[in-house]
Formats: C-alpha cells, structure tokens, sequence
C-alpha cells in the first residue's frame, strides 16, 4: 500500500476548534458503527468520515470509516495479530516484516431507518476482499428509548463472525454530556480466528463486555473491560458534509472600488495603455494569472484564471468587482472569460453594469441580478490574444506588478514551509518538503521516505508549457527492500525499490506540454518528455465536454519507454503504447463513475472502473478495481485466479482546512504498490482533472456561487447545495409490476407458443452432438478462439448499451433500455432456475450431452440454459421491437453462436436460452412501453443530474 503526499499541517488540530458532538452511531474496535465488538444497525451522518486505533489483545487496528451514502457504510482496516510472525521463512524472508498483519474491507448497508415503532434495521458484511480471514455477515435491528432518545438496544445475528445472536446497549446519561456507558454481548468465536491457537485469541470466549465513552467534538475514546482483559479504542470523526472547519481569518478582503484611478473615457483608454496595464496589475495582486484586456466598443472583455481561489463564482465575482471599478466611461457589458492553461472554459458576461454594481454592494436580490448574467461554456475566439505587447508593456511600467521574486513562505497552500516564486503568466518555481509512506513489503511493513521536491513550469507560447519535477531524497529506507518481484507481467511498477535505491537526486518529470481548445467544448493536449519518475514519451488527449452535463468523455493515446534506474536520460529496452478510452458520468449524491477501457502499461487489456463521493467540503472518497486480461498470480493470487488491481483513495482540498483559499490538495492512496496489472502512466496534464472543478461550479445552482460574498449568499443552493435524497422508487416499480402481470397471458392462451418452443428446443438436441465434435477438431483455429471471445463478451456489451441508453436518451429510449434491463434480469433469474433443475453438464466437461454436472460442480454452473443467451436476446428485444431493427437478433445470434463454439454451451441450450430472453423481452416490452402510468427517468436539470420516479399510483 502507499501513502504520498506533501508535508501539510496537522488535521486532527482541527478537531479543537469543533463544537461538542451529540451522540451519534460510535465506531467500535472494527471501525464500523456498533457497541465494543458487535455492530448495530446505525451508520453515521452523510458525510461523516472517521479515522481510529484500537487494540484488543490479540490485535491492533488502524481503521477508517465513511458513510459514502446516507445508508451506507464502508470501512477499510489494517489489522495485526500480535504473537505471530509475518513470515516464518527458515532462510529469514520478511525478518524485519514484524507480526503478521492483514488489510480487511467491511460494508454496512441501512434497509431502512428507525420509525417510531419499527427499528432500524442494516444488513453488513466483513472481509469482503482478499485473504478472508475475518470473513462474516450480519443482520441487525437497533432501536431508541426514551424521550431524548439517549437509549440505545440492538439485536442482532451474525454467520462466521460474528457466530449466532448477539446484543448490545448504550446508555448517555443526560447529566454528564458527552458520557455514555456501553454493554454487549460478543458473538465472536475467537478459538476459530486465524491460528488462535497461538494468540491470546485462542484463550477468549463469547460472553459479555462493558465499556465507557467520551466524546468531544470530533474526538471519541472507549475503554473496555471483557472477562479476562481491557481494549482501548480512540478515533477522530471529521464531517465531511460540512463546507469548511476554520473560518477564513487570514483571506484578503475583495479589492476595494475607493483604490481605483478616476475613470476615464473609452478614447482615452484605448490611448493610453497604462490604464488595462492598471486593471491587470490589480487583478495580478489577487491571483488571477494569464490576463488579458481587451475594450471592443462598450465591452470590456476579460480573460483570466486564478491561482488560489477555489470556486469559480468567487473568482468571477472579485474579477468583475475589479474591472467594474477599473472600465472606462460609456462601458455598458462586461465579459469574463475564465480559463485553464489558457484554454476558456466558462464565459460569464453582464449586460446591466448598474445592476452588476448595485449586486456587490447588497442593493438588489439575486433573482433581480441573475436577469442581466449570461453565463455559458466559452468558445475558442473568446481567448485574447497572449501578445498583447503594448498593453504588458504598460505593465512593465507599472512598478513591476505581477513579477514575483523568490520568497520563503510559511503555513502557505497548507505547506508548513516553501520556498516560492510565481509571475503574472504562471511562471513557477516551488521547492516544498514531502513525504511517502509505503506499507506491506516483506522486509518491512513500513517503508518511508523524507524528501525535497522542487517544480519549475515555464509558459512558452500560448497554452504551450514547459513542466519539470527534481526530487532530492533526504531520508528513506524504501532501498532496503529485498524482495524480488514474481511477476510474468513486463515489470512496469514492481522494480519500484530499484528506482528508489539508485539515486538520491533525479529528474522526475521534463515536458513540453501544447494545450489546445480546437471547438466549443472540445479541449485537446499534445505531449513529449519525461512524464514521471519511471516512464518517458510522447502522446496526447482528446476530452469532449457535451452540453449535457452528466457525462464527459476522454481518450488518451501515449507511446512510452520505460526509464533507467538512475532517474536522468538512461533508458531501459521496455516499450509500450498505452491508449485508454474513459467515460466520466455524474450520477446522484455528486457521484462521479468512470470506466476506462483499453491498453495499459504492461500491454494487458481490459476496464478500470472508478467511483468517487465528492462531499460538500469538497473532499473526495472513491476507489477503483482494474479487471484486464494480465494473469498476475502474485499472491494473493494464483493462476486459477489472478489478482486485480484495486485500492481506495482519499482527496482533501486544504481550503476546509485553512484559514484562507487555496487551491492546494492532499491526497492519499491504498493500493498494493508491487503490482504490474492494470496500471496506468502518471498523467502529463489530465484534461477531465483540469476542468472538473470548474465545470461543476458552472453547471451547479445558477452557477454564480458565491459571486459577492455577501452575507445573504450562504444560505442559497449554488454555495452550500443541498444533498437531494433518493426518492422512494418502490411505488413506480410496484406500478410497472402490475401492469405487467396484468398482461400476462392465460395458460390457454400461452400453451401452444410454449408447446412450440419446446419442439424447437428438442429438434436443436440434435444437433448437440455433431457440432460440438466439428468445434472440438477446430478448437485451435483462430475464428473458433475469436467466436467463443466474442459470445463471452457480447451479452456484456449489450447490457451496457442498454444501461448507456437509459442514462443517456431521451424519454423514449431510457424507457426502452429500463425495460430491456428489466428484461434481463428476468431471464438471468429464469435460467438460474432452469440450471438448477436441470443440472446438465457443459461440453467442455467431456461427459456427453446428457450427463449431469460434476460432483466438483456447482448446478449454478450449469449448462442448460445458456444465461449469456437469454441474457444477450433479453436485451436486444425490446429495441428490436420498439425501433423495428430486426437486425439487433442477429447480434445476440451470433453472440449464442459464440459461445458453442467456444464450448461452453450446446446448441440446445443457446436455443432455449435465446427463447427465455426472447419471451421475457417481448412481454415486458408489451406490457410497459406505454409507461404514463410508472415513468422512471433520468432528468438532466440545466444545473443537475436527477432520478424522477413518476406515475399515477
């Protein structure tokens, strides 16, 4: 696992300066929500995000806890087990490793919350991934006593861990706030945990514990007392749904009309260019770079961006406060264009100069000023000209304005100390201290390293970038890991050690970066050099912004060579091209799902999909799983089943932080950091990462955010959005049920199509036979291999495109792909139950066409009949019928072909499976493609993404 980021302040002080916490759900010993061992039924608060240490003889856990959903609840803990060795190697492998220790994952997902007389009631489950060794499910009701609810009882059953039924209670005496006093009973059977015989674990029983608490604001501690011993259990819990925790003390006061020069008029203005030099030198002291002035008749027209404001209706707003108070007389509209590396991304213009002017100083509303705002994606012609060479020259003389000299700073972009210099075109050169922690390894569980990072990035020409990264290794122990890496896959990330042992000086990064915006919405990057510490090439990305502000989509194409040890210009013989599609679409609860598909670094193929909470705070909690086609058998995996990368990551923006903006991030990633499969180059400039933040705060509320800063502005939709809860879908679908079991057909009506459908069937038996001997012969042929690929992977396909056509269409197409996923999970669960009756061997099994399964079988994996059949026709029928595109059949055709000729299916069982998805398909597509009575649909809002669940119900 790794753990990077810069030397930034401490965020637990912040916990000081919160007030008192009531009572909530409390983290136990495990992370999750519950008593001491057990859990209950309550996840904290949207939002709440926790971090904690616990010890409970035999073991020690770091955990941390997030309510990424108001229901659900995701925790990932690192746990030891104290009086086991990590690795027992007699030729002392993993000496230095220390006791054993274990990365466990656990989910609590709420079904429905507490009523006045029902409980609330979740369902949850341990060790979902990796080793197992904590592996458990539960389920479990918790319910309040008491007027002021300070009574807490749960009951609960658990399989494996916990074993059987359990109990706990809680009791927070009114009389002492932030006290209460814990009991539960234990169903953990510690004589079955792993190796208990040699642990403490072993000695432990079920039975009852007891335990106290305190909790002030954001910090909480318990100590428990269980037969034969205590625990301890302290944590931090941070809510991430809150939009800052320090007030903005230190920020600058927004610039102040009574500075401005006397206003002047246009002629004289465009005269003399000391006046625009004037208007850039004030903007420049407020950290807005790459500006640019222009008057064209009575419009002044600006571009800019800023460099330490966060939100974009903040930085327009002292944008336009400064140049309203610079504009000449007789100027009637202001322009604004926003941009990113010089490419616009967002034009806000202001017809009502009067009306701009009365809305920054509180003298109308806002409904009253938004009437003279246009605000819109910008087009390529809106970026004036960088050569602007009378006008920066009037600058010049206007004392040097915008030109920053070379300064030590403290407590400065949540940086304790940095030495920095930065212009008014965004020249930078910044050396800050950084650290990395690196987990796991054989030859020690923590690896670290203290470092000095130095980055000068250079503006050549317009959008055009010269970026560079040193790194100077001041204390590390990363050289000393011994263990060589296993992997068959090229060794694209596991000779990271080398890399690290080689030098302690090095060039991690020297590129010549070309930003373009060919179209509206179009944005485009070219690049050459040394993209990161282990790679080096050439490539570039093409981003497509649509109007729509659900979805955006990116490709990237890099042709790479692996670099040498040492960190300069030696190279390795590695090659690659890396080329990776990404589709980034924005789901409720500000959800962000990406999947990107294609080639990565070690040459294997497949999917990254990611997923990120973004929280009003602005903080990020996602993860992502890699599948591809790479076998790393590195353990945990084996060649039966090869490991797939994946981890979870953590992004903090120190604004909710500090006392003043910045645009400045923390970040932290868990991931296995030896692993070759499904890794990608370090980005050279992400385009999607370049205008996400901007784009959302333009797509969001009325998109002015918080514009003036005024009082009355915090309170609105666009600065502190309100999270819009899921409404409740059962009564739609309860809808869509009945009126498709309403046209079912009668058993008279529908015995003759099913009698034909079973002679079709039976007369396809024959043919299982000789057509599973052709395909046998031909089984090495490369069409026989590309047919069986393409039968595995079509029904996928399909399905997806059906998910795409209801998230994306219009009212008519979501409708059909709603329907044709109704229709496959119809079929899926039809032929679920036909695998089970039957139980017919596959061919590939050798047992003949009419042999039941293997012992070492399960029926689930049954032959007959082919699921990826009913599936693949359940999806194309309601589109084939709806659009009277026929041809649709003929794709889950040869998607059933496929998969006989892979062998893995008879010819009668595709037939029989393409007959369930046909008729499922078919009569739900009857029966709701007129949906005026039950309409689910996703509703593009011109600032939001919403699931409306509609009907007459």
């Amino acid at each position: 696992m790794i753990f990077a980021h810069p030397l930034k302040r401490g965020l637990v002080g912040c916990a000081l300066l919160s007030a008192a916490h009531a009572f909530g759900a409390t983290p136990t010993l495990n992370g999750q929500s519950g008593y001491i061992n057990m859990p209950s039924a309550e996840v904290e608060k949207d939002g709440t995000f926790t971090i904690g240490y616990s010890h409970d003889q035999p073991y020690g856990a770091i955990s941390a806890t997030s309510t990424i959903l108001p229901f659900l609840q995701f925790t990932g803990r690192y746990v030891s087990i104290s009086g086991i060795r990590g690795f027992d190697s007699p030729d002392g492998y993993g000496s230095n490793y220390g006791r054993f220790k274990d990365k466990v994952a656990d989910a609590k997902l709420r079904l429905w919350e507490e009523s006045l007389w029902m409980p609330s009631v979740a369902v949850g489950a341990t060790d979902l991934l990796g080793t197992e060794l904590f592996k458990g499910q539960y389920v479990v009701a918790t319910k309040h006593f008491g007027a002021a609810r300070n009574i807490e009882a749960t009951l609960g059953y658990g399989h494996k861990r916990p074993d059987g039924a359990f109990a706990g209670v809680r009791w927070a005496p009114l009389a002492t706030p932030g006290w209460a006093f814990v009991a539960e009973y234990d169903a953990n059977d510690y004589p079955r945990d792993f190796r208990a015989s040699e642990t403490d674990a072993g000695k432990r029983s079920k039975g009852a514990a007891v335990a106290v608490e305190y909790r002030w604001g954001w910090l909480g501690a318990q100590l428990a007392r269980h037969r034969d011993h205590f625990s301890a259990n302290a944590y931090v819990t941070i809510p991430f749904g809150e939009r800052e925790y320090i007030p903005k003390i230190f920020e600058p006061a927004p610039y102040q009309p009574k500075n401005a020069p006397p206003r002047v008029s246009a002629a004289a203005w465009q005269a003399d260019s000391g006046h625009g030099a004037a208007l850039i030198a004030a903007l420049v002291k407020q950290d807005y770079r790459n500006v640019r002035v222009q008057l064209d008749g009575n419009t002044l027209h600006l571009t800019l961006t800023n460099t330490r404001i966060y939100d974009l209706g903040r930085s327009m707003g002292r944008a336009a406060r400064t140049a309203l108070a610079f504009a000449p007389e007789g100027t009637r509209a202001l322009r604004i264009t926003y941009t990113r590396l010089e490419q616009p991304v967002a034009t806000y213009e202001f017809f009502d100069l009067a009306r701009l002017s009365d809305y920054l100083s509180g003298l109308v509303g806002r409904e009253t000023f938004l009437q003279s705002v246009l605000i819109r994606y910008a087009r390529p012609d809106e970026q004036l000209a960088g050569d602007q060479t009378t006008l920066l020259a009037g600058l010049q003389e206007a004392k040097g304005e915008g030109e920053g000299g070379l300064e030590v700073q403290t407590n400065r972009d949540g940086n304790i100390v940095q030495l920095s210099a930065e212009d008014r075109e965004a020249n930078r050169f910044k050396v800050v201290p950084r650290f990395g922690f690196f987990f796991n390894d054989p030859s020690g569980a923590l690896r670290y390293e203290v470092a000095a990072a130095a980055n000068y990035d250079r503006r050549l020409g317009t959008g055009l970038y010269l970026n560079s990264a040193f790194k100077l290794n001041i204390f590390e122990n990363i050289s000393g890991v011994t263990q060589a890496s296993n992997s068959d896959l090229p060794h694209v990330r596991t000779d990271v050690a080398e890399y690290k042992r080689a030098g302690r000086f090095k060039l991690n990064k020297l590129m010549v970066n070309q930003y373009l915006m060919p179209d509206e919405r179009l944005y485009a990057r070219l690049s050459a050099g040394i993209y990161e510490e282990m790679f080096s090439g050439v490539g570039g990305q093409l981003l497509y912004l649509p109007k729509d502000s659900r979805w955006v989509a990116d490709l990237s194409v890099d042709a790479l060579r692996q670099r040498g040890y040492r960190g300069w210009f030696d190279m390795r013989d590695y090659r690659t091209v890396t080329a990776l599609g990404a589709l980034h679409y924005k789901l409720p609860y500000d959800i962000t799902a990406t999947a990107r598909v294609g080639r990565f670094l070690a040459k294997d193929n497949g999917v990254r999909f990611e997923f990120k909470r973004r929280f009003q705070s602005g903080i990020e909690v996602g993860a992502w799983y890699a599948r591809t086609d790479g076998k790393d058998i590195t353990n945990p995996g084996t060649p039966t089943n090869p490991y797939h990368d994946k981890g979870v990551f953590l992004s903090i923006p120190l604004r909710s932080m500090l006392p003043s903006d910045t645009q400045a991030n923390a970040g932290l990633a868990l991931s296995p950091w030896t692993r070759d499969v499904g890794q990608m180059v370090a980005t050279p400039g992400d385009l999607y990462e370049m205008l996400e933040n901007p784009r959302r705060d333009m797509t969001r509320g009325d998109a002015l955010g918080n514009f003036a800063e005024r009082a009355d502005e915090q309170g609105l939709a666009s600065v502190n959005p309100p999270v819009k809860p899921l409404t409740n879908p059962w009564p739609a679908f309860r809808a869509r049920i009945e009126q498709s079991s309403s046209t079912l057909p009668r058993l008279p009506e529908w015995a003759p199509a099913a009698g034909i459908a079973a002679g079709v069937v039976l007369a396809s038996a024959a043919l299982d036979k000789p057509v599973d001997k052709y395909m046998q012969r031909h089984a090495d042929a490369r069409l026989t291999r590309t047919a069986g690929n393409f039968g595995k992977s079509m029904p996928v396909a399909l399905i997806g495109l059906a998910g795409a056509a209801f998230a994306l269409g219009d009212e008519r197409m979501q409708n059909i792909g709603l329907i044709s996923l109704e229709s496959v999970a119809g079929a899926l669960g039809l032929s679920g139950l036909g695998k089970y009756a039957v139980g017919r061997a596959r061919p590939g099994e050798g047992r003949g066409p009419w042999s039941q399964v293997g012992p070492d079988q399960p029926r689930s994996n049954a032959s007959f009949p082919s699921a990826h059949s009913a599936a693949a026709f359940a999806a194309v029928t309601p589109f084939a019928e709806e659009y009277d595109a026929p041809w649709l059949y003929g794709l889950a055709a040869v998607s059933s072909m496929g998969r006989v000729a892979g062998r893995q299916h008879w010819v009668s069982d595709t037939v029989a499976g393409g007959l369930i998805g046909y008729a499922v398909g078919g009569w739900l597509w009857h029966a709701q493609r007129d949906n005026s009575a039950s309409r689910v649909t996703v509703v593009p809002g011109p600032r939001q993404l919403g699931v409306a669940w509609q009907g007459s119900y």
